[in-house]
């Protein structure tokens, strides 16, 4: 999720470099979100594998 995340902010980056500020925009609001998707993914599955290995 994390590598979508990085694909759109380049994407974004691309855009605004070219001047289309409504992809760039659009792309940079989906980077972001992914990203947050991503990090809370990879809490939740290292808090609930820490819990396991301590059994």
């Amino acid at each position: 999720m994390l590598y979508w995340a990085v694909v759109f902010l380049v994407v974004a980056i691309v855009a605004g470099l070219l001047g289309f500020s409504g992809i760039a925009g659009a792309a940079t609001n989906i980077a972001w979100i992914l990203f947050v998707i991503g990090i809370i993914v990879a809490l939740v599955l290292f808090i609930s594998g820490r819990g396991r290995a301590a059994r």
